[in-house]
């Protein structure tokens, strides 16, 4: 079931949201060669805590930590640890928040230093594919759109779009009804409603869409060792069309 909420319920969640995006760019300074991940994933924490958030993923499900970190053949639900970053990785750190008890869930990847080319090619495709996929976002489109969209700028790149893992509903719970692909046929799939808030995440890689599991039960890696990319924003579903509830509050002129 979707559950849809109300414009002062959206205005709680854009309020968790801007604070998400503040921890964001807190950890933009920290993601340097030489950097420990279990250092990045405390930082994290503490800036989510100073703001009087709590952190959606620690104990989800068990999982350990604040935040998700995933290096470069890394897709998603990395546990942060005792690896060092270095120059040329990338990080792809996915966050959540409780405050005032509605959730917010975003994620970016970070360049380690400088990175070659295909991974920055990767990084702005990945980009541009959660861009292309918030512009579907309007009353009327269809869930297929969204994920028709991100499917687009991927493949036209040459990368590939991981197809096991995708996007979600959010509120008061981290996931919530529906699931939102990253691939798909437009025109199809449930009609998109004002009141609905989707955590819209493309996860794209280098190489080839399969993936596995490590050993630890939650690293998700590519199954050919590629690299891979996420960016994930919280948006709500208004009657004027897409709200970005975790974009970064802009500095007025």
């Amino acid at each position: 079931m979707i559950i849809k909420k109300t414009p002062e319920q959206i205005e709680k969640m854009h309020r968790a949201g801007r604070v998400l995006a503040e921890v964001i760019e807190d950890l933009k300074d920290a993601v340097k060669p030489g950097a420990r991940l279990s250092d990045i994933d405390a930082l994290a924490e503490r800036s989510i805590r100073l703001r009087g958030a709590v952190p959606s993923f620690l104990g989800y499900r068990g999982f350990p930590a604040s935040i998700c970190a995933s290096v470069n053949e890394e897709i998603v639900h990395g546990i942060p640890g005792p690896r060092v970053l270095e120059e040329g990785d990338i990080l792809s750190a996915d966050f959540g928040l409780i405050l005032d008890e509605w959730h917010a869930d975003s994620a970016y990847t970070y360049p380690v230093g400088e990175i070659d080319e295909r991974s920055a090619h990767l990084l702005e495709t990945t980009k541009r594919a959660l861009d292309a996929a918030i512009e579907q976002c309007y009353p009327g489109k269809r869930i297929g759109d969204i994920g028709s969209a991100v499917e687009a700028v991927v493949n036209e790149a040459g990368f590939s779009v991981v197809r096991e893992y995708a996007g979600h509903g959010i509120g008061r719970s981290l996931h919530e009804d529906p699931q939102v692909l990253n691939y798909g046929s437009p025109g199809r799939g449930p009609l998109l409603e004002p009141g609905w808030v989707l955590a819209i995440e493309p996860m794209v890689n280098a190489g080839a869409w399969q993936t596995r599991i490590l050993d630890d039960g939650w690293t998700v890696v590519t199954a050919d060792g590629s690299v891979s990319a996420h960016f994930e924003h919280t948006v709500a579903i208004t009657e004027e069309g897409p709200l970005v509830l975790t974009a970064p509050a802009r500095v007025p002129a």
